[in-house]
């Protein structure tokens, strides 16, 4: 159950590691659009979903 949990919301940490999420900022980035750059999404993410992980662990995994 923790791998699972683990991969699934943390998987979302960084979108260089799904191919699809790197195309879609690739294009919006040529659209004009302003995209964090790799280390400040991965900041803001471990700001945002550091603390529903930890919760969510502590709901299922007490």
């Amino acid at each position: 159950m923790a791998i699972s949990m683990g991969s699934v919301f943390m998987g979302a940490v960084t979108y260089i590691g799904n191919a699809p999420n790197f195309m879609v900022r690739s294009i919006a980035i040529k659209q004009g659009v302003d995209m964090p750059s790799f280390f400040s999404y991965i900041v803001l993410s471990v700001i945002i979903l550091g603390p529903i992980f930890a919760f969510v662990s502590f709901l299922f995994l007490r």
